[in-house]
């Protein structure tokens, strides 16, 4: 469970730096960059559950 963590706090950096150094001048461009990243971050926390889950039930 700790990599799933660690790649997860990487992701959330990345999604942090990205809004405050790298954002797109164009603001419907920046909103659908955040919303695809969000939506990619949200499934993987669905991910992490599922594992968690498949843990619990052995």
């Amino acid at each position: 469970m700790k990599p799933h963590l660690i790649i997860f706090g990487i992701m959330i950096a990345g999604f942090i730096a990205y809004n405050l150094f790298f954002a797109a001048t164009d603001d419907r461009t920046n909103t659908l960059i955040n919303i695809i990243y969000a939506s990619v971050l949200f499934g993987y926390m669905a991910f992490m559950a599922f594992v968690v889950l498949k843990k619990m039930r052995k």
